[in-house]
């Protein structure tokens, strides 16, 4: 019962509540958004492949974005490129002086570092969200020519930008 008696407390404070609603409304607006299918998917295509792909390098990857990757939506990323980023950014503090100075400053560096990972968030996501759209895109081109349907193949540089990317090691059709 103390349970019980700690949510109630929570909810009668006034900035805990706000928190509590704004973080189940982003909650909400994900899971929302984790549904929307990327425009130019195949729904039946996309039932297939997730067929094929239940386990390995898929399944982990959609883990970690709620099951939004194998319903190839909007939010498929989910949270790896935050991951990646801040991952980056500490590396950095370990390798490059300005961030180890930053990381001494106390709070007001950690505020800096904060920061720089977010804009390092948008950088990378950036880059891994057309390349991941264009590599289920001619991932499914591919798969649909093989059929003999008028859908044309990818071209060299839709290729090259999605190794470039890193993606070609986990398109759809590879794993």
């Amino acid at each position: 019962m103390k349970f019980i008696e700690t949510c109630k407390n929570i909810w009668k404070i006034e900035d805990l509540r706000t928190r509590l609603l704004i973080t189940a409304l982003f909650v909400l607006i994900y899971r929302f958004g984790s549904f929307i299918v990327l425009p130019g998917i195949d729904p039946t295509a996309l039932a297939d492949l997730h067929k094929q792909t239940e386990g390995g390098l898929m399944a982990l990857l959609d883990m970690f974005s709620g099951g939004a990757f194998s319903n190839a939506s909007i939010f498929a990323l989910g949270i790896m490129p935050y991951i990646s980023a801040s991952i980056v950014v500490q590396l950095l503090s370990i390798a490059v002086p300005y961030f180890q100075k930053m990381q001494k400053e106390g709070e007001s560096g950690r505020q800096k570092m904060n920061q720089i990972t977010r804009y390092l968030t948008v950088a990378i996501l950036l880059l891994q969200g057309p390349s991941t759209s264009l590599t289920w895109l001619t991932s499914w081109a591919e798969k649909v020519s093989a059929q003999g349907s008028s859908l044309r193949p990818p071209s060299s540089w839709q290729r090259a930008l999605c190794s470039s990317c890193g993606w070609v090691s986990v398109s759809p059709t590879a794993v």
